[in-house]
């Protein structure tokens, strides 16, 4: 059986639309049963269609062994450096050769069809695994790999929700293992140019969750191109902490990744590094260990474009959510059981003059992001929320691979969660002059010039994932002074910043469907920066997450900074 792309996205967007219909009625009678059965048979019904898509050659199966598992690749590396590019091949009668590296010369979607004109706010998720995200089987060496044995979806499957969840954009992000290059270049990657077919309503970067050398993990974002698999085999093979068995230590130290980072700021149109769920492992506030301050210091001053940010919501919101919706007492949101996190968020970013404002502080284009780190879904038994179900990462960008990753890469960004915002817009402007920057930009004022910050949102009149509307019950205006490198790159607080000033909904005026209000800075005589964010709940600020927290009860939502740069 065969689903053209475009039949089997308008069926699965009918299906999608009954499910609802269903949903909106049984819940008026039984609410929480019949939600989980919903969502049981909207995923059936997905698995169905999507399966006929993009699974015809690699079926899912929880203990299928990869085919390539069985051979491990020699020591030497293909012929690839950062600014060129070969193809390696493999003959078929040597099981230790270099897999094949193909450019692929598909028309990519966001070059045609995909274009359109004009910027606007575009939600995606850079930190999503496919069951290319493998387990491993420990009793062969090299140990083989397990298809679907961590992760269960194929890309496909992911696709398609993430684009009923509203996104525009995702990143395919498998993390790596031995030889997991090869399985990467030879399974996963025609896995997502099946998926780019299957489901063209939203772009589909390629990636991976970078094992980090020297730290956890992070979210490693490929330009779109036509050698883009081998870009990502290259750096894999090279770079990745996991790559070689038996294991390397030399691979697995912060003078590797800065090795790699070096590697990729010389490639040109360089990919993305984002430091994924950087405070998972600290032991309390402040008490960093596998990630810490200096670690991402370090990362930013050896490659600026490349390392650009951290996220700060991580995934596995849903951890505190059973298979029928009810919750578990012991269940911690991201998985953060050691210090939790902050209203969802990392402590790194929810602590007002913390971590993030001490790197603002410095001047950097530090970025924040929030995404799903989606495995497996909490109705099947896993921590996670489908892509854009929960978290959303929004770019302000033409709808294309270029314009996304800028946007990106730039700072133009806002993160939510529960879907409290669909638009935000921060501008600054001097009074009296035209002209303003927005969200990730820079502006240039003169010593005692007073600066308006006007901020402008969308809080949507519509049903979230969780049947709710939400609506947003105050914003912040969070300020901080910039005032150049720090000589201790330890410092993880910025004692100039504060919360400017906290607006409810009586002090914002209505634009059409949008709500305004404005804030003076008054004769700025010094640099600075200007960063948003707002709440559904009361706190003045975000508590640690208690474990069993209904995830859906505490939503916020933070824009990236503006800076003001006074000459």
């Amino acid at each position: 059986m065969a689903i053209s792309h475009t039949s089997a996205s308008a069926t699965s967007r009918k299906y999608f639309r009954l499910i609802r219909r269903a949903q909106r009625f049984r819940l008026a009678h039984s609410p929480d049963r019949d939600r989980w059965w919903a969502n049981r048979l909207g995923i059936a019904l997905l698995a169905v269609l999507l399966g006929a898509c993009a699974e015809d050659n690699h079926p899912p199966k929880a203990q299928e062994h990869a085919s390539t598992s069985s051979s491990a690749l020699p020591s030497s590396s293909p012929s690839i450096s950062p600014s060129t590019s070969t193809t390696a091949t493999a003959t078929a009668a040597d099981a230790q050769a270099e897999p094949e590296v193909k450019k692929h010369n598909h028309t990519a979607y966001g070059e045609t069809e995909g274009r359109q004109s004009g910027k606007r706010w575009l939600a995606g998720d850079h930190h999503i695994h496919s069951r290319f995200s493998v387990g491993w089987d420990t009793d062969v060496n090299p140990p083989a790999p397990i298809i679907a044995g961590d992760a269960h979806y194929s890309t496909a499957m992911n696709a398609q929700m993430a684009y009923l969840h509203g996104l525009s954009w995702m990143v395919t992000t498998d993390h790596g293992g031995p030889n997991h290059s090869k399985l990467n270049l030879e399974r996963a990657y025609p896995d997502l140019l099946a998926s780019r077919k299957a489901v063209p309503g939203i772009i589909q970067f390629y990636g991976m969750e970078l094992d980090t050398p020297g730290a956890r993990h992070s979210s490693l974002i490929i330009p779109h191109s036509g050698d883009e698999a081998e870009r990502l085999y290259f750096l894999e093979k090279t770079y990745n902490r996991r790559e070689v068995y038996p294991k390397d230590p030399a691979r697995d130290t912060e003078a590797f990744m800065l090795e790699a980072l070096k590697a990729m700021r010389e490639i040109p149109n360089p990919p993305l590094v984002l430091a994924n769920h950087p405070g998972r492992t600290a032991t309390d506030l402040g008490q960093y260990t596998s990630v810490s301050p200096t670690e991402l210091r370090n990362w930013n001053d050896t490659a600026p474009r490349v390392a650009v940010g951290m996220e700060g919501a991580p995934g596995h919101q849903a951890r505190a959510l059973n298979p029928d919706a009810s919750l578990d007492p012991t269940g911690a949101r991201g998985g953060y059981g050691n210090y939790p996190t902050m209203g969802g968020f990392d402590q790194m970013t929810a602590r007002v003059g913390g971590f993030w404002d001490s790197m603002l502080g410095e001047g950097r284009h530090w970025w924040i992001t929030s995404d799903s780190d989606s495995h497996v879904h909490y109705t099947e038994g896993g921590a996670d929320f489908w892509p854009g179900e929960f978290s959303k990462t929004y770019v302000y960008a033409e709808k294309n691979y270029d314009g996304i990753l800028q946007a990106l890469r730039g700072g133009h960004v806002f993160v939510t969660t529960g879907d409290l915002l669909s638009e935000l817009y921060v501008s600054a402007a001097v009074e009296g002059k035209t002209g303003a920057a927005n969200i990730g930009d820079t502006l240039r004022v003169e010593a005692g010039d007073s600066v308006r910050i006007t901020v402008k949102f969308l809080d949507p009149d519509t049903e979230n994932a969780h049947w709710e509307n939400p609506h947003v019950s105050r914003v912040d205006v969070i300020t901080g002074a910039v005032t150049g490198r720090l000589a201790d790159k330890s410092v993880d607080t910025n004692p100039s910043t504060k919360v400017a000033g906290r607006y409810h909904a009586n002090a914002w005026r209505d634009e059409g469907p949008y709500k305004v209000f404005s804030f003076l800075m008054k004769n700025v005589s010094a640099d600075a920066y200007v960063r948003i964010r707002g709440t559904s709940g009361r706190e003045l600020e975000p508590e640690p997450d208690p474990p069993g927290e209904d995830p859906w009860s505490d939503l916020w939502f933070y824009s990236n900074p503006v800076f003001i740069d006074v000459k």
